[in-house]
């Protein structure tokens, strides 16, 4: 599978002669009257019309089970999912933005399936193509053993940077504040009528956000993405490690389907999941990331453990005085908060063991209440504000408190 993937990447980047003569560009529109994903009893058929050929790969990966499709680039407006997708083992199709300049379709299938063929097919004279895969049936042992995404530098992750030790910071230098806004490309987060999207809504706070922080000259603002496109969550904290970031602040709007939820609550991270953590983290290999001045890659689990542990005894109380802080500069500007505004949980993007992380859910779309809030420019300049002022009072109270450690 692997091999097949790298092949169809390779040659698809060499796109016929004729085709290039009519002037390519790097977006290509899906063509929805011309895309189906059927099941014609024997597996499952997908057709995929675009209005140019593009490059793409196809690899499947495990846990859940999927097949992956990556794409120089495609505009996937006016694709229904529940119009496109008609096959029974495919339980899902998702699609956007996945880096940028690249897009992705997810098919989440509900039993093993392999690829059996896959091919682009351009017309000459339009340059319209159509993508055609077959999936067959397999079992579960041979989908884990052909399961895997090759590697790619425009689209994986590059090996860790050499990293040196921690240069020593003035108290009065701006603190490095990586803002995450939540979601983005083919994961749009919570939605509501009218097209509203929690990716897009967290991608503008964020700007806002992080432009009042600059301003203020105590904070520099770095955000793990830019635009409307998907970032994973390893990836999030990855980014705010090599770019040796101060704080780290993820921003999200969810929506419950029981009961009534609103108001403005912050999260960090639980102490159950920071043991698990600790563990799951000690299993990677790709250690030099896990703590910033401090290279584990050659420590055992057992070291590495320990140091994480003793990196959250420092960090975890300055994550939960993050949170307060805001909390209350929060509530001193009228909310509205939710009865229980500081929590804890197992959230991936506050698992850093050495950078104070919070987790802010602004709001529930699914409170029409906090869905006019959330939309409203008014509210979003007043909140904004708010965490600046929550950062300011949390910066001059940790600045004291690390000096009598000191002591």
């Amino acid at each position: 599978m692997r091999g097949l993937a790298t092949i169809l990447t390779c040659l698809l980047l060499l796109l016929p002669v004729g085709a290039m003569a009519q002037g390519f560009s790097a977006l290509a529109r899906v063509l929805p009257e011309e895309s189906r994903l059927s099941d014609d009893g024997s597996g499952v058929q997908l057709e995929l019309g675009l209005s140019q050929g593009v490059p793409f790969r196809v690899f499947t990966l495990s846990d859940p089970r999927r097949v992956v499709l990556d794409f120089q680039e495609v505009d996937w407006t006016g694709l229904d999912a529940a119009t496109f997708l008609q096959a029974a083992p495919v339980s899902n199709v998702r699609f956007g933005g996945y880096v940028p300049g690249w897009s992705r379709l997810v098919l989440e299938l509900a039993e093993p399936m392999q690829v059996r063929s896959a091919a682009m097919e351009i017309d000459r004279e339009t340059s319209a193509a159509t993508l055609k895969l077959a999936l067959a049936q397999t079992n579960a042992e041979a989908f884990a053993v052909a399961a895997g995404a090759p590697y790619d530098p425009r689209l994986d992750l590059s090996a860790p940077a050499q990293i040196e030790g921690p240069m020593p910071r003035d108290t009065d230098a701006p603190l490095v504040v990586m803002l995450d806004p939540g979601h983005g490309g083919l994961d749009p987060g919570a939605e509501a009528e009218g097209g509203i999207a929690e990716k897009d809504l967290m991608l503008a706070f964020a700007y806002d956000l992080g432009e009042r922080l600059v301003r203020s000259g105590a904070f520099e603002v770095l955000l793990t993405r830019e635009g409307d496109y998907f970032v994973s969550l390893e990836r999030r904290i990855a980014m705010a490690h090599q770019q040796g970031a101060d704080i780290f602040i993820s921003l999200h709007a969810d929506s419950v389907t029981e009961g009534m939820a609103h108001g403005t609550v912050i999260y960090t991270l639980s102490k159950a999941a920071s043991d698990v953590a600790s563990a799951k983290l000690a299993e990677r290999h790709d250690r030099a990331d896990l703590l910033a001045g401090s290279d584990l890659s050659e420590a055992d689990d057992v070291v590495t453990d320990v140091l994480l542990d003793l990196a959250r005894q420092e960090t975890h109380p300055r994550s939960k005085a993050l949170a307060q802080s805001v909390i209350e500069a929060l509530m001193e500007q009228g909310g509205p908060v939710n009865r229980r505004p500081l929590r804890s949980a197992g959230f991936s993007v506050l698992k850093s063991a050495d950078i104070p992380s919070v987790l802010i859910e602004l709001g529930f779309m699914s409170s029409p209440r906090d869905l006019e809030l959330l939309t409203d420019p008014a509210w979003q300049a007043r909140t904004a504000q708010s965490i600046l002022n929550g950062l300011l009072a949390w910066r001059e109270a940790d600045v004291a408190r690390r000096a009598l450690v000191r002591q």
